[in-house]
């Protein structure tokens, strides 16, 4: 789709602000969006109400449901594919405009797309692991084990949800949650849940990108998650150039140099064919 008259002029701007420079790169779920997975911040999202990490520990039931929702939406992350969006970023640093990205998202599709620098700051929906003993399983593993104890999971008609998509209780009769096969103990993905802090040391490696930047783009997020702000504002304080790319608004618009209200795939692609190596 054919950029518009008033994007193509945001993008200029945007190469203008960004031209010479190497430039940081944070994404949250509107990047995503073309790849078939929902952003479920985004305008006329249904209201959705997460599992805190406090509900998951203490609850054999919230485990449960949390499981059969988990494997069916893991199965959609992994039959998703890079967008255009996705392969743009990894362009960039190919060529060493970009220093990395750092992602709020679970999904994998940036180290997918040849991306080699990312900060998966929520985690990774490819690996769980144990609770007790600290062992790490592969998801794809783990998901033959989950369809062979619960084959009736593979029939989508099976697992009726509610309206805003969650997993109903009912849903979750029976189901066999899985272990960690080798001390028996809670397995858990490794991804930061609801209620949640992000690791000391993710955060730490996200600043160090920043920091080692002369330029910040935000792509796909309407920086919601107070970890995005704060990169924001490690930048802004340095007086980076700052642009953000999100359709609708964003917390941080007016701190922005330049806000594009456009996709971001075909956004970032007219960035990496345009900007100048350096």
């Amino acid at each position: 789709m054919p950029l518009t008259m008033i994007v193509q002029d945001a993008v200029a701007a945007a190469v203008d602000a960004l031209a010479g420079r190497r430039i940081a790169v944070l994404t949250g779920a509107g990047v995503s969006t073309d790849s078939g997975i929902p952003d479920y911040r985004g305008k006329g999202a249904p209201v959705r109400t997460p599992m805190t990490v406090e509900q998951y520990l203490a609850s054999p039931a919230a485990r449960r449901r949390y499981w059969v929702g988990s494997h069916l939406g893991w199965k959609v992350f992994a039959a998703a594919e890079p967008n255009r969006g996705h392969l743009a970023l990894a362009r960039l640093e190919e060529r060493g405009l970009s220093t990395g990205i750092v992602t709020q998202n679970v999904d994998g599709l940036h180290v997918r797309a040849g991306s080699r620098r990312v900060v998966e700051l929520h985690g990774t929906m490819r690996r769980v692991f144990c609770t007790h003993c600290g062992q790490v399983f592969d998801r794809r593993d783990l998901a033959i084990r989950v369809e062979a104890d619960n084959p009736w999971i593979t029939v989508p008609e099976n697992v009726p949800l509610g309206p805003d998509g969650d997993v109903l209780p009912e849903s979750t009769d029976g189901f066999v949650v899985p272990d960690c096969s080798v001390c028996g103990g809670m397995l858990k993905p490794d991804v930061v849940f609801f209620g949640e802090f992000i690791p000391a040391e993710k955060f730490r490696e996200a600043e160090q990108l920043v920091r080692t930047s002369e330029a910040l783009v935000i792509a796909g997020s309407s920086l919601v998650v107070n970890s995005g702000i704060r990169l924001l504002e490690r930048a802004r304080r340095r007086r980076l150039p700052i642009v953000i790319v999100n359709r609708g608004a964003t917390r941080a618009d007016a701190r922005a140099t330049v806000k594009i209200d456009a996709g971001t795939s075909e956004v970032l692609e007219a960035l990496a064919s345009t900007l100048p190596q350096i």
